[in-house]
């Protein structure tokens, strides 16, 4: 299965290991593969490690288990927020940069010593910064506001994980450039690299923003600098914290695309419209940015009106867009495969015990639903008056981060294992069934908690009772109900990832070998898998009255909520 190619590399001379995938038949060069392993495993480790942190975070905020005294509260915050914010999805989504480069265009892998020391970088940043917060001295949660100073070790394990994903890029890109030069490929690049470049400009952006903002704030908890302004701290850290966030929806709606494609061999109805919604995401998307600081006392008035309307509207037509285009392309394709009766038999009859399919599906309603719904929402600046510093800011997070992007990242891996790791999924049963435990858990857990933040329970205070403040303080009975029902889905969400760390790490280690001639994969790719997903095109255009409904149920239900906020903001100014 593994060749020698010379010819490839051209003017180099390189000799380079090449395999041919049997499945896809995708060229998959060695060091490429090499590095999409250790980089998806390093991803899942810390996956462990953060989600094991939010278990305890969600029990210990469930008023009747109360697990964790306060000081352990916001240590195990703090490095919940690392591990699952930055350090699992960065790695993963490294890996997707590596395979949306280097496999998809048939491409060796640019510098891949390089490749190495930003693999090295990254991982010696994480294990430093687990340090800095397990000893205790660096519990100053995932924003890390001034003036709470963490560790000087803290810092400086955020700038080395920064300095080896920002290489990992270039590494990225290099590779496209060797792709060009040799040709590994015909015409544009497919639409799932072009959305992998998106991600790629904007991880640009959001680590120049962590190294501005970081290397002021190390040199300050050294001594060398005597304060650092808060306001300005906030200001260019959400540049990174946000931001941050656009590259995992940059990554993981072109997870959207590859699945449909390899899966169902969907193409995107098109290519203009897709990539014009990926460039959207380039020019506006960090401006979302603007809804952390929409409470605070330095930013004018005009500034936050021109941010939360007219831009933020460009920021949400990127995903509008896709909302339509990738389950219009998964129509189309589930038509063309003969699903093609009434409205809904190309759902219906859609490859739901595929954990790829069921994974990706359930991570664009989520996003859409939950995470998409609920950003237009906090990014109003009158709205967000309503839950700023509440406990519906991490709902939101989770509704987009977990629901949304690490649903997606789960699904993608149950490709990832076999194609790569050459190793058949072990446990089929499970594997089914994982998708729907940890996605309806995230669901729970992000509405439960948008739920407690709209009866004003604090985003920030280990104690819900607030059995501790000088002054007695009751939040209405519903929030407590709000915060039980959190934890119950916080456990559902913490079986089903659970079992996703128990399914990947045995299927790499006694998955069934997939490399001889009779293998055969559990859960099967479509024949035109390798076309959908590697050459540029778009499928003609065929009726859709599925993503037509699918769409005007999301537009009714984005309407419906936004102007009940608006209802209950009316209220307030009415009692006031």
């Amino acid at each position: 299965m593994t060749t020698v190619d010379v010819g490839a590399v051209g003017k180099a001379g390189i000799a380079v290991n090449y395999r041919t995938c049997r499945f896809t038949g995708l060229r998959i060069e060695a060091n490429a593969e090499t590095l999409i392993k250790v980089n998806a495993v390093a991803a899942v480790v810390f996956l462990a490690l953060g989600g094991l942190m939010g278990l305890l975070v969600a029990l210990t905020r469930w008023p009747a288990i109360q697990l964790l005294p306060a000081e352990w509260f916001y240590l195990v915050l703090t490095g919940h927020g690392a591990n699952v914010l930055l350090f699992w999805i960065i790695f993963f989504e490294i890996a997707v940069l590596y395979f949306a480069s280097a496999v998809l265009l048939g491409a060796r892998l640019a510098t891949p010593r390089i490749a190495w020391l930003a693999f090295g970088l990254m991982i010696a940043g994480a294990l430093m910064a687990n340090y800095a917060v397990l000893r205790g001295d660096s519990s100053v949660m995932f924003t890390s506001y001034p003036p709470m100073m963490a560790s000087h070790w803290f810092y400086l394990a955020l700038i080395i994980f920064a300095v080896g994903a920002l290489l990992a890029v270039m590494v990225f890109f290099g590779t496209l450039v060797v792709a060009k030069e040799e040709k590994t490929y015909d015409g544009s690049v497919p639409l799932v690299t072009f959305g992998a470049i998106t991600a790629g400009i904007i991880a640009v952006f959001t680590l120049a923003s962590g190294a501005i903002i970081l290397i002021p704030t190390w040199l300050w908890s050294i001594g060398v600098i005597s304060q650092i302004d808060t306001l300005m701290y906030k200001v260019v850290w959400w540049g990174m914290g946000h931001s941050s966030q656009q590259i995992n929806v940059s990554a993981h709606v072109a997870i959207w695309y590859a699945i449909g494609a390899m899966v169902l061999g969907a193409k995107p109805l098109s290519e203009k419209v897709s990539r014009t919604a990926f460039l959207t995401y380039i020019l506006f998307l960090q401006l979302a940015s603007a809804h952390h600081l929409l409470a605070e006392p330095g930013m004018s008035s005009s500034w936050r009106i021109v941010n939360t309307s007219y831009m933020m509207y460009l920021a949400v037509m990127g995903s509008m867009i896709h909302g339509l285009t990738v389950p219009g392309a998964i129509e189309a394709a589930q038509r063309r495969n003969g699903f093609d009766r009434g409205i809904f038999e190309w759902l219906t009859k859609a490859p739901w015990g595929n954990p790829a399919f069921s994974g990706m599906f359930m991570s664009l309603v989520l996003f859409g639903f939950v995470g998409g719904i609920s950003g237009v929402v906090l990014g109003t600046e009158q709205l967000n008056v309503l839950m700023h510093n509440t406990l519906y800011v991490p709902g939101h997070f989770h509704g987009t981060v977990v629901a949304g992007t690490t649903l997606a990242f789960m699904a993608m891996t149950y490709l990832v294992v076999p194609l790569i790791f050459q190793r058949d999924i072990i446990w089929p049963g499970l594997a089914r069934l994982q998708p729907f435990l940890f996605a309806i858990g995230a669901g729970g857990i992000s509405l439960f908690m948008m739920g407690a933040g709209t009866l004003g329970v604090a985003r920030r205070h280990w104690d819900i009772s607030l059995t501790d403040a000088v002054h007695a303080f009751e939040y209405p009975p519903g929030a407590y109900m709000m915060m039980a029902l959190n934890g119950i889905f916080a456990v559902l969400a913490s079986i089903g990832g659970i079992l996703f760390i128990l399914i990947v790490v045995g299927s790499i280690l006694r998955g069934p070998r997939l490399d001889g001639t009779n293998a055969k994969l559990t859960f099967p790719l479509h024949d035109a898998s390798r076309e959908a997903v590697s050459k540029y095109g778009s499928h003609a255009t065929v009726k859709l009255p599925g993503t037509i409904v699918l769409v005007g149920i999301f537009f009714a239900a984005f309407v419906l909520y936004y102007f009940v906020n608006w209802k209950y903001l009316s209220d307030l100014w009415l009692f006031r």
